[in-house]
């Protein structure tokens, strides 16, 4: 993506490319930290190998992924692989929730710091848009930052039990 370019997303298809090209551009950037935000990541990609490939190549001891969401099921569920490579990675990966929100309440969206980010405004029909602008970049971080506040956290790496 060029300076201050904005690339509108209409499809489900469109939506996971975004998704794995934000991966690979994180990877590539060297970003500081990527956040995940949605209801329960059902839709994402996360299984599939060229994103693990691609946070594998982005992850180190520098760097952190945040995964906001309502419930984190279905991700276990459908993401092994996603779930495999954080156990590997569980110092740089923290989930967190806020149980007084309402899924219908999050957002979608990926913010690759000082990078770009994703964000749907219909989840229903995979609209939104991917962007490098700088105003963009910090309504998706005021976003985050107003999440967090109130979160605690969630989807716990390994289950403790007796």
């Amino acid at each position: 993506m060029t300076a201050d370019h904005i690339v509108p997303i209409t499809s489900r298809a469109e939506f996971t490319a975004a998704i794995r090209s934000s991966f690979a551009i994180a990877a590539h950037e060297g970003a500081p930290e990527i956040v995940l935000v949605d209801a329960d990541f059902a839709d994402w990609p996360l299984n599939e190998r060229a994103v693990i490939e691609s946070l594998s190549a982005w992850v180190d001891s520098r760097r952190s992924l945040l995964l906001f969401g309502d419930s984190f099921d279905e991700l276990a569920r459908r993401h092994s692989r996603f779930v495999e490579w954080r156990r590997q990675w569980a110092h740089a990966v923290r989930c967190r929730n806020d149980p007084e929100l309402e899924a219908s309440q999050l957002p979608t969206l990926v913010l690759v710091a000082g990078v770009s980010c994703v964000r749907l405004v219909d989840r229903s029909h995979h609209r939104g848009t991917v962007s490098n602008r700088q105003v963009d970049l910090a309504e998706c971080r005021q976003a985050v930052d107003a999440l967090l506040q109130r979160s605690v956290e969630a989807f716990p790496v390994t289950t403790l039990g007796l």
